[in-house]
């Protein structure tokens, strides 16, 4: 029980008791004298009354002071619900602000072609892809991925108005309803993609992305294995932003993979060039070592020859020697 509760409802007993005491004395007041003891005990009463008064009042005092104090915790936190409830309340005018922003067709179209805009310039290079690109039957698409395998068209749209009916009817029946709705519009989106922007003849691979900005829409659209199995037949995916952000990291990889593979083609031709080179070098230093060895040879020819020509100068002068000796000894 309550503190408070508690003191209030001692207080309440004394006072009774404080009444049925006075009335008691009043009635012997008036019948005759009360005895010394009788008074004794009233005395002391008295005085414990008040003793009791003081400990209550005190303690009343701290509870009260206790409950004021909580009480100004709660009266701040209800002035913050106050204001968070109307905060609460701003956004969701603003929120209905938007969705009647969003009725307009043109309007949610510029908005997912915007969106669109922005995640393709965030993430890929500016160079691999075209916004609004135009065909020769000058259909625009509303981007365009340039990749090696070829163009890949994303086109925006927002079947919004048949699901919003769709998704806030009441009975099974309306829902049904504007469910066959639903489904026809995003057929005939899927229609207009495949036939106005699959061209492999302009240089597109063979099929497109439906790119739809509202994530609530797209998971109807792929749990829905009628819509999901006409947009493969087609040829066209459906994307929201999220599996639209993994496939476009999906596209960046590859254009850092052709990169890498440019780079080692470079890389490779240059090997190429220097092995060339080394060939080049390689015949030449054996054709200078070939001259090499035949002038090796040829000097070595050479001073055998001057070396036998120096033998016959020297066998000729000895001869040439002993003839004037002979000459000599016939004059004697």
């Amino acid at each position: 029980m309550d503190p408070v509760i508690v003191l209030v409802i001692i207080l309440g007993g004394l006072i009774i008791l404080g009444f049925l005491i006075n009335k008691r004395l009043v009635d012997l007041a008036e019948g005759q004298k009360p005895s010394d003891e009788l008074l004794e005990i009233i005395k002391m009463l008295q005085e414990g009354s008040k003793e009791d008064r003081k400990v209550l009042l005190s303690s009343l005092q701290k509870n009260t002071q206790s409950l004021n104090e909580r009480l100004d915790a709660a009266s701040r936190v209800i002035g913050q619900v106050q204001r968070n409830v109307g905060e609460m309340s701003e956004i969701g005018r603003g929120m209905k602000d938007l969705q009647e922003f969003l009725r307009s067709p043109k309007i949610r179209g510029n908005v997912g072609e915007q969106v669109l805009k922005e995640l393709l310039s965030q993430i890929l290079p500016k160079k691999s892809f075209n916004l609004q690109h135009t065909f020769k039957s000058g259909e625009k698409v509303d981007a365009a991925i340039i990749t090696s395998a070829g163009i890949i068209p994303v086109d925006s749209k927002f079947p919004m108005e048949n699901f919003r009916k769709m998704t806030s009817a009441e009975s099974e029946t309306e829902k049904k309803t504007h469910s066959k709705q639903f489904e026809r519009d995003v057929k005939r989106h899927i229609d207009v993609i495949s036939k106005k922007y699959i061209l492999t003849e302009e240089g597109t691979i063979d099929y497109a992305l439906m790119y739809i900005p509202a994530e609530s829409v797209y998971y109807e659209v792929v749990n829905s294995p009628t819509l999901f199995d006409y947009g493969a037949a087609k040829r066209v995916l459906p994307v929201s932003p999220t599996t639209f952000y993994a496939y476009l990291r999906a596209i960046l990889m590859s254009f850092e993979g052709q990169k890498i593979e440019q780079k080692a083609r470079e890389i490779l031709a240059a090997i190429r060039a220097i092995q060339k080179d080394y060939n080049k070098v390689e015949d030449n230093i054996s054709k200078l070592q070939r001259h090499l060895n035949n002038a090796y040879n040829m000097m070595s020819n050479v001073l055998t020859s001057f070396t036998q020509l120096g033998q016959k100068i020297t066998s000729t002068q000895s001869l040439g020697h002993g003839v004037k000796e002979e000459v000599k000894k016939l004059k004697e």
